[in-house]
């Protein structure tokens, strides 16, 4: 069983804290390849919802209903996968994080030309490659911004739900702002990743922090060129 530690995070506070295990040590490069490869199937999974799930089916649970369903599922989804250190219960853990993504998503993306959402898709990948190699170069910069981010995102969250509920109406800039919070935790989550023993359920586990990092970004982005156009 692993030891862990409180660090900070939303929901996978338990997973970075992790510095022993009982569990076998995989090689580097299979265990960059776990990581890769449970991004690809969450990533996957969401593009099926999207092409074939109709929103008006999605609508017609209703806005609230919809809105704790996806969240209770997602935090549910979270405490699985970091909590446990069975790989197949972590998997688990983690597609009940991704199906409520690949709703909110298919929501989302409905409103967009298709040729924004492609650009928004391919702006994603590469920011998310250039924040993971920064995240490899400069571990210690993210390691010393990590409890900034974590306030910078709940403050952004408190300014949002003000924006909307109180004022009704929508603060552009906070989509650059959170856009920007999640670049940081893509480096962030990736050099946590690489500083905890590297084994199977860690993979997993790290995948699903960043496959959520990763899709807040390309929501941001997509508003952001949608709101340029």
């Amino acid at each position: 069983m692993s030891q862990k530690q409180a660090s900070p995070g939303l929901f996978e506070s338990e997973v970075f804290s992790r510095r022993e295990t009982t569990d076998p040590i995989i090689s580097p490069m299979a265990y960059n390849a776990i990581i890769g490869l449970t991004l690809l199937w969450g990533f996957g999974v969401t593009y099926w919802m999207v092409t074939n799930i109709s929103t008006a089916y999605i609508a017609s649970f209703g806005v609230w209903p919809l809105m704790l369903g996806t969240l209770g599922c997602a935090i549910v989804g979270s405490m699985i996968f970091s909590k446990s250190d069975n790989p197949a219960i972590s998997f688990l853990g983690y597609n009940l994080v991704v199906i409520p993504f690949g709703l909110l998503v298919n929501v989302i993306v409905s409103a967009y030309n298709p040729e924004i959402v492609s650009q928004a898709v391919q702006t994603t990948g590469l920011v998310t490659v250039v924040m993971m190699m920064l995240g490899s170069m400069y571990p210690g910069f993210f390691f010393s911004i990590a409890r900034g981010l974590f306030l910078a995102l709940i403050a952004a969250i408190i300014v949002q739900l003000v924006s909307v509920f109180v004022f009704n109406t929508s603060l552009g800039f906070m989509d650059w702002a959170i856009a920007l919070i999640f670049c940081g935790y893509i480096g962030y989550d990736w050099a946590r990743a690489n500083a905890i023993p590297r084994t199977v359920d860690n993979a997993i586990d790290s995948a699903a922090a960043l496959y959520m990092d990763i899709i807040n970004l390309f929501i941001r982005i997509l508003a952001i060129l949608g709101n340029r156009e």
